[in-house]
């Protein structure tokens, strides 16, 4: 030992290891038995000890590295021996492991991995009687993570191993309980082997579902029939498990049906134009129009959902499998009760049970219906609409105008109840000509316009009757439909049913007295109100138009009369047929220009009216024009009144020949 101390730093450092062990085996060989290969140990120790520095080797002390010790077979067959107690594992698969231990935060698993693995204890908390060496499945997410460990999922590995059996549900058909979690739009929620899956309200039975909440937390038998693993959705269906059952009876049911067979069903669905009952497994359409003899707007007037009904089979289609079925054709028909003494001009009553845009429908009894067109409701020749007259609802009256009782149609009529206008008595005078009235604007035309003087009672104002003066080219630039109009009777034709009216002849005719204000050459403030290639049109006094050629639109000054301008101008021209009056400003300020009217033969009638010396119109003739105006109104007032009265004898002479007509007959 006293040599080693010798020994440079340098080799002390780096020998210390191995002297120390030197020493520790010459101690452990004091220390044990004495045999003798212990003894030969000892003294080769002993001889070494007692080397020289240079002469130590340093090799004997060095320690081997792990298996050096070992021969290239040993280590072979001890390799074989310890890979035999491993298992081949990877990543992303689901295996079974072995319970080790339970912690209260841990579960240790056992995969016969050269690790063992560690679970969350809250992925056991469905199996609270797990125990050590229980076998369970367990998913490998990492063999190794960056601390070395072996990371299990058991959540991951039932979703896994789910939708194996999912898919396995899918490919062979298989039929798979699941539970139902909670009810959504449309369906339910049920969940199977872990996974949540959509039932739709469509796939739960043959026959609609109301409420969904009834099988909310019970166990039900499905069938997988969509999976879409992009959005991890799985669609299962209860009604194809009871479609399979059904096709058999359905089968059944339609080889044995035959028109006019009586059913027995349940209304399982109701719609706007029908129901749907269900057969007992078929099912057939009940159409609204088939349910009563009378008028019904909606199914749910007289039947329920889930009502038991009897039927009766009208049609059915074997391709279609369409089934029409009927309910009112079990009772009589209410045509057969239609009272016998009711005919052609008898006095119904009944209720409106519709109202269209050609006329009404009149229920005398359930199913007992005539119709009462727009025409038949009023006496007046203008169609309105029938809401005008009557609503639904309505209780009316009305006269038979047409019946059949093999076809079961009728035909009504409301405004027979009343006395024809056109029949009255008093038409004649009445409406006599001369006599004036006021009546409302019912229809507009290119020739006239019509007027309602009562109901039934209309007339024709054509558009020349309209003003003495203006020239109305439409009857729209003068009244328009539903105002009231003042009129004097011109023509009445009973026979026909034709009235001619007339609005202007309310008033004298102007134009007597315009011939003797507008005399050729007199002078006038007239106003340019338009201008053409021809001409112009002019506002003359009393509201009368003019008109005047380009040649007499001369300004003194050589230019033309403009739009708008107001000048004196000069009468050439007055007719009183045409109810013309042509005028002229060049006459004003050159005399010269002034036109002698052409000589006419010999014969001929008097038609326009002379030239006369130009002259202003004058206070006087004013006077003079009111002065015969009211003249000719008086005369027209007489005129009337004799009329009148010639009315009313002829009509009390028809009244006595119609009476003593009565009496011989009598007699």
């Amino acid at each position: 030992m006293s040599e080693e101390k010798k020994a440079p730093e340098a080799v002390e450092e780096k020998a210390t290891p191995q002297v120390e062990a030197a020493e520790a085996q010459e101690v452990a060989v004091e220390e044990a038995p004495a045999s003798d290969a212990k003894k030969e140990s000892a003294k080769k120790s002993s001889a070494k000890s007692q080397q020289s520095p240079e002469d130590f080797n340093w090799e004997d002390f060095e320690t081997k590295g792990f298996g050096e010790g070992y021969s290239k077979k040993k280590k072979e067959e001890l390799s074989a021996m310890y890979e035999d107690t491993l298992n081949s594992i990877e990543e992303k698969q689901v295996i079974k492991a072995t319970v080790v231990s339970v912690g209260e935060r841990d579960v240790v698993l056992n995969i016969g991995y050269k690790s063992d693995g560690l679970v969350s204890a809250s992925e056991f908390r469905d199996t609270p009687d797990l125990k050590v060496g229980d076998q369970i499945e367990v998913y490998i997410e990492e063999q190794e993570n960056a601390l070395g460990q072996l990371v299990l999922s058991r959540r991951k590995a039932k979703i896994v191993r789910a939708w194996e059996l999912i898919q396995d549900a899918l490919d062979n058909d298989k039929v798979i309980e699941g539970y139902v979690k909670r009810r959504t739009k449309g369906g339910l929620i049920v969940d199977i082997y872990g996974v949540e899956s959509f039932l739709p309200g469509s796939q739960i039975d043959v026959k609609p579902i109301r409420d969904f909440d009834v099988f909310v937390g019970k166990k039900m038998e499905v069938k997988v029939v969509k999976i879409n693993y992009t959005n991890d959705n799985v669609v299962v269906s209860h009604k194809v498990l009871i479609e399979k059952d059904l096709e058999q009876q359905k089968a059944e049911i339609l080889e044995n049906l035959e028109k006019g067979q009586v059913l027995e069903g349940v209304i399982k669905n109701m719609t706007n134009f029908g129901v749907f009952i269900d057969l007992g497994g078929v099912d057939g359409l009940l159409h609204i129009t088939d349910i009563s003899w009378g008028r019904i707007n909606d199914p749910s007037e007289v039947l329920s959902l889930d009502e038991k009904v009897n039927v009766v089979v009208l049609d059915f289609d074997d391709d279609k499998k369409r089934i029409s079925l009927g309910m009112k054709q079990l009772t009589e028909h209410p045509w057969d009760k239609l009272d016998a003494s009711i005919e052609v001009g008898s006095k119904v009553k009944g209720t409106i049970v519709n109202v269209a845009d050609y006329g009404a429908f009149l229920e005398l009894l359930p199913g007992v219906e005539g119709l009462i067109h727009v025409s038949e409701m009023s006496w007046s020749q203008h169609l309105r609409n029938p809401q005008d007259f009557i609503s639904i609802g309505d209780e009316l009256e009305a006269v038979v105008l047409t019946l059949d009782r093999e076809e079961r149609k009728m035909s009504l009529g409301i405004k027979q109840l009343t006395e024809d206008p056109w029949t009255k008595s008093d038409v004649l005078t009445k409406y006599a000509v001369g006599t004036n009235h006021t009546g409302i604007v019912r229809n507009l035309t290119n020739f006239g316009l019509f007027i309602e003087l009562e109901e039934g009672i209309d007339g024709l104002v054509h558009v020349s009757d309209l003003s003495w003066t203006k020239k109305i080219k439409h009857p729209s630039e003068f009244v328009k439909v539903g105002d009231e109009l003042d009129v004097q009777v011109l023509e009445l034709d009973i026979e026909n049913r034709r009235l001619a009216l007339g609005h202007k002849q309310l008033e004298e005719n102007p134009w007597d007295t315009f011939e003797t204000v507008f005399t050729p050459g007199s002078t006038h403030k007239c106003t340019v109100i338009s201008k053409n290639d021809k001409g112009a049109t002019l506002e003359l006094p009393y509201g009368l138009e003019g008109v005047a050629t380009n040649k007499h639109l001369k300004k003194e000054d050589g230019s033309n009369v403009e739009v708008g301008e107001t000048l004196d101008f000069s009468v050439i021209e007055f007719s009183k047929d045409d109810k013309r009056i042509v005028m002229s400003h060049t006459n004003i300020h050159n005399p010269q220009a002034i036109e002698k009217p052409a000589k006419k033969k010999a014969g001929s009638g008097a038609g326009k009216v002379k030239m006369a010396p130009v002259e202003q119109a004058t206070l006087g003739d004013l006077d003079a024009l009111s002065a015969l105006k009211a003249e000719m109104e008086d005369n027209t007032k007489k005129a009337n009144e004799k009329k009148a009265a010639e009315a009313k004898k002829k009509a009390a002479k028809k009244e006595d020949a119609a009476e003593e007509a009565e009496e011989s007959t009598e007699e």
